[in-house]
């Protein structure tokens, strides 16, 4: 649907090219944005000051969707804690600076659910992120996103600098990333079960015990949700993005197992961690403020997930 919010805006979208934000990008062609910049990072490496300087003067931009980041699941988290904490802090802090000095209207800071405390009340409310050190596997990435909260915060009352922080849950959908090394669970568990069938294998093994919940929301709802921020929320409060329900990764299992038509046995890996004991985000704030909320439900989302993987991957 075309929005006349949209038809004058000049807008960067940084990780535009990844898989959420090129989600966002197609939602924001739809909705009539005409100058959408993507940076990539062989021209601009966000990290260094220069280069947002470069980019900040090449584009102009009204508003930047600050979607970059330096992701994996629970093994990238522990293999690369120090890369993750760095590059995600750089890119953001450096960033937002820029965009301040160059006048930038409005930006929109997407940090992650990693930036709440291990054992936060479920559902997690916004006002929760303070009570605890997030989960260890993934506390250096979770970290090094909130604290763009903290200077969206102190930018808003030091500056009157236009900023918000939006808190995304896991998210999952068609063009995700499947490689082994970095991907998230729903990514690698659809492989894990069809490169198994296509081997002719009876088993597939699975990390930790199964016992841990998550929640995940279908990328072309996360879109929706950070672009309906982009329009209607202009104030110092996070905002959970979600789909406000849960699932035991037991149960997940069996779902990916029976859409990919694997029958064979999951074993269980104990001596690996189960991340967070639990996930899911209270989205109240998300329904009154942007009027948002998710549509896909996790079935579906999933069929179309492996449909996607089946005719481009396999």
């Amino acid at each position: 649907m075309m929005s006349k919010f949209w038809a004058n805006k000049r807008v960067v979208v940084t990780g535009g090219a990844g898989f959420l934000g090129r989600v966002v990008v197609t939602q924001l062609e739809k909705k009539g944005c005409r100058h959408i910049f993507i940076p990539r990072s062989k021209e601009y490496d966000l990290c260094k000051e220069s280069a947002i300087r470069r980019l900040l003067k090449k584009a102009r931009p009204d508003m930047i969707i600050h979607l970059a980041a330096v992701v994996g699941g629970i093994g990238a988290n522990r293999k690369n804690p120090g890369k993750f904490f760095y590059e995600n802090l750089m890119m953001g802090v450096q960033l937002i600076e820029q965009a301040r000095l160059a006048d930038v209207k409005k930006l929109i800071a997407v940090g992650t659910i990693c930036a709440y405390p291990k054992f936060t009340k479920v559902p997690f409310k916004e006002g929760d992120l303070w009570g605890g050190y997030p989960e260890e596997t993934n506390a250096p990435y979770g970290l090094a996103k909130k604290m763009l909260l903290v200077q969206s915060q102190a930018y808003r009352q030091q500056y009157g600098f236009n900023s918000i922080y939006l808190l995304p849950v896991n998210l999952y959908g068609p063009g995700d990333n499947f490689s082994p090394a970095s991907s998230h669970v729903i990514p690698a568990l659809i492989k894990k079960c069809c490169d198994a069938m296509k081997k002719g294998e009876k088993t597939i093994t699975v990390w930790g015990t199964g016992k841990a919940t998550r929640e995940f929301l279908y990328v072309d709802d996360a879109a929706r949700g950070i672009i309906a921020a982009a329009e209607k929320y202009n104030k110092s409060d996070p905002v959970n993005i979600g789909a406000g329900f849960e699932v035991s990764i037991k149960k997940l299992v069996r779902l990916i197992c029976d859409e990919t038509g694997f029958a064979g046995k999951v074993v269980w890996d104990h001596s690996k961690p189960d991340g967070q004991p639990r996930r899911c985000l209270d989205t109240g704030r998300a329904q009154k403020a942007l009027g948002f909320k998710a549509k896909v439900f996790l079935e579906a989302g999933l069929k179309k997930t492996i449909k996607w993987y089946k005719q481009n991957l396999l």
